[in-house]
Order: C-alpha cells, then structure tokens, then sequence
C-alpha cells in the first residue's frame, strides 16, 4: 500500500513539454494540448514547448541532435527543472537525454503514472496505481537510484556482499508479486460484490478523461462525487441508483476515464476497478462533443474497451457539452459521423429525457411488463417489486394485491418464489387499456 509520503508531488515545477511527431501519426489543432492538461493536472508549471517531426526516434537520444540542442537552449532560458515527452522513452532514451540537457526528463507513462498515485484514494486504487509504477520502474532503477554503486554492509550483510541495485531489484520484484497476490484477492471480492446485484439492470459510464461523465452521473442521480475540470479526477468506481421514469431504477456507475496512449499496465492493474464496466449491461460512452480531438478520443476509448475484453458489449454513444460547441460546423461534422448518438448537456440538463428514454429501450428487450399476485402479508416480495421494477398500478383485494410492473428478467427469482400468480402482460392488453383510460378522460372532460 502507498503511505501517504509517496503521493506527494513537488509543487509549481517549471516544466517545459516536447513530443516527436511521425509521418503515420495525424494531429488535429495543438499537439500538446493534452500533455499540457496532463502536466497542469501533475502540478508543473508550463514553460515553454517543442515539438519534432521526425521518421523515426533516435536510438539515443529520442529526439535529433539539432532538436535536443535546442532543448538545451529552452531549459536554460527558461530555468526549466523538469522535461516532460508525449511519447513513450526507453531507460536508456531517458538516461542519455538527461545527461545530454542535465535535467530530469520523465516520459508520458511516467507523468500519467504520477497523476494516478496522487489522486487514489480507496486501497484497490491504491494497490493498482503501486503495482503499475513499480513495474515501469523496475527496469529504470538505474536512473531512480542514486545510491547504486554502494554496498550493503550493515549487519546481516557482511561478507561477499551485494549491490544495492541487485538489492534494490529483489525488493521490487518481491513487492510486485505480494501486490498481484492482494490485487487477485480484491477482484474475486470485488466480481462476487457485483455479482451479488444481477437481480438489478446495471449500466456504466466509459469515456475520455475529463469528458464529463462524473458531472453527468450528479446530475442524474444527485450522486454529489467529485467532478473537477481536469484530467482523471475520477479514479475509483462509484455506483449510484438512477430510477428512470416508465421503466424502473437501474445501478449507474462512473469509471476511470480513458486516455490516449493508457499505459497498458495501468490498465491490466485497474482491472478490479473497471470490474464494474466489464459487467455492466450497457455502456454509456461520454464523449466530449466540443472537444476539437472529439474523434480521436472516441477512437482511443474504443481501443481501451478492446484491450479489456469488451468491445462487443452493448454500447450507447452520449455526447456532451453540446452547450460548450461554438461552431455550428464542428456540431454538424459530430452529428454526421455520430448519427445515432444521443445529444446532452450536463451541465443544463439538455436531452437528459431522450438518454432516459434510450437507456429503457436499450435495456427493454430484457424486461417483463407482469401483473403479480401477491399476499397483503408478504412485504418481501412487495418491497422487492418496488425496487426492481417500474410499478404501473395496484389493486388491493381481500385476500390479494395484484400488481402491474414492469422489471427485469433477472429479478424474476425472488416473483416465482413469493408470488402467489404471476401472469406476463400482453403488448397488446396495455395498449387497449390506455386508450380506455383516454377514452374515459375524453367523456370526462366533455361531461365538464
């Protein structure tokens, strides 16, 4: 587990941001606008940037030698302490860019995996977030250690002795596999704790960083969870009862957001966490509509979902922000690749009563409408149709209550156990009786 020394961060270091750009790769608007959100998120200050359009990285030293003279230069005159890079650097990249700028220089999975470690909070995050750095880190101990070249000598470990690093790298190893041993235990507790509500429809929300799931989950379920304006506010599940009208209640959960570029370890060491996504019935992708990266964002949440095994779940595509969009072009382009998405704003309420009736037709083809008999003394069963259906009508009897409602399939265990009948309502009866009721308000009204 993290104590709480090792969450902290240097504050207010004067950071100066670079990425190497290939021919293969396509930009849209400014190419460090994520990595600067990233490094505010981290708390640098951002002094200065640079990019590099190159046909491949240098095997030394990342960058051309040109662009890493420059980068010199940028430091110097900026009296940077830190370089930040967009890119994924090896041991030996980071080491010989260091030696060459006489800075530190952390890469993007470094910088992500540092954000991560400051905003955990519950135990599995925490316990996720150390496995991760600790296996990014094993083979960069050379650089982190600065104690490398001493021996251990103290008592107990006199004789032949042993480095420090060898030392160091028995240590990390060790912990690394005390970890996955913990975390496997989370996951089978966390897979049984999920497991233990398949009588309830769940639906998850999936998404970028920062495109406003957590702010949506609020004011859908007045869940009052932190919702900030920066990067990956949101790192440990929350599950919150969202009723939706004409249908029933459901469990809405916010996840971890997705990035560009997720380092895959973290993901493999989030997996308890995201055991609620893996076992929802829906997805609800959010997307940040005003975001001019919008599509590339929906592209890299996309391969996210395939790195964890669930890009054939059912999914809906949300489109936030809809109040943040300037351009009525950009609204237009969303729209047309996007079709079938379905428009809110969070932060207004706009469109909230189109995604409610989407999410109930999504989920219907696996709902019941029943009329259930049940004893005026089984407060069970009626308590449990109020839960996990939508109850359209009771009539009390004598000796029954008759119920209308609406519910999941899988509900159904504890209706046949405590129900005294239990007859499936026909499309057709439902239709017939409205119009009766209409019928009646008709006249009613006339006779007024």
């Amino acid at each position: 587990m993290l104590d709480e020394t090792s969450l902290t961060r240097v504050e207010n270091e004067r950071s100066i941001l670079a990425r190497l750009i290939q021919p293969e790769q396509t930009v849209d608007g400014d190419p460090l606008a994520e990595l600067e959100g990233l490094a505010i998120t981290a708390g640098t200050d951002v002094v200065g940037q640079l990019i590099q359009r190159r046909n491949r990285p240098d095997q030394k030293t990342f960058f051309g030698k040109g662009k890493v003279e420059e980068l010199l230069d940028t430091v110097k005159l900026r009296d940077a302490d830190l370089v930040i890079v967009d890119n994924d650097l090896s041991p030996a990249q980071v080491r010989n860019l260091e030696k060459a700028i006489d800075t530190k220089v952390i890469d993007r999975t470094e910088l992500i995996l540092d954000i991560f470690a400051a905003g955990a909070r519950t135990y599995e995050a925490r316990l996720a977030v150390e496995l991760a750095q600790l296996e990014y880190s094993l083979p960069r101990l050379k650089r982190m250690w600065t104690h490398l070249s001493r021996q251990s000598m103290g008592v107990g470990m006199r004789g032949p002795g042993e480095k420090q690093l060898e030392v160091d790298r028995r240590l990390a190893t060790k912990r690394i596999h005390d970890l996955k041993t913990e975390l496997k235990k989370v996951e089978r507790r966390r897979e049984r704790q999920v497991a233990s509500r398949s009588d309830t429809a769940t639906v998850s929300l999936v998404g970028y960083t920062n495109a406003g799931k957590s702010t949506l989950m609020n004011a859908l379920t007045d869940a009052e969870v932190l919702a900030a304006d920066k990067l990956f506010a949101t790192l440990d599940t929350r599950t919150r009862r969202w009723h939706i009208n004409h249908w029933g209640s459901v469990l809405l959960s916010d996840t971890v957001g997705f990035i560009r570029d997720l380092p895959h370890g973290l993901v493999a060491s989030f997996k308890a966490t995201l055991e609620e996504t893996r076992q929802a019935d829906l997805l609800l992708h959010v997307a940040d509509a005003s975001n001019p990266q919008v599509f590339d964002q929906i592209t890299a949440v996309y391969k996210v979902l395939e790195e964890i095994g669930i890009e054939q779940k059912d999914t809906l595509l949300v489109l936030n922000k809809i109040d943040q969009i300037d351009s009525p072009e950009q609204l237009q382009r969303v729209r047309e690749r996007y079709p079938n998405a379905v428009e809110v704003s969070a932060k207004t309420g706009e469109g909230f009563a189109t995604l409610r009736d989407a999410v109930g037709n999504a989920l219907g083809s696996e709902f019941l409408d029943l009329e259930v008999e049940v004893d005026p003394s089984n407060g069970k069963l009626l308590a449990h149709l109020a839960a996990h259906g939508e109850v359209l009508s009771r009539m009390v009897e004598e000796d029954r209550i008759t119920v209308h409602v609406r519910m999941p399939a899988r509900a159904m265990g504890e209706v046949k156990r405590g129900a005294l009948a239990v007859r499936e309502v026909d499309a057709r009866d439902i239709a017939a009786e409205d119009a009766a009721d209409d019928s009646r308000g008709s006249e009613s009204s006339e006779v007024a």
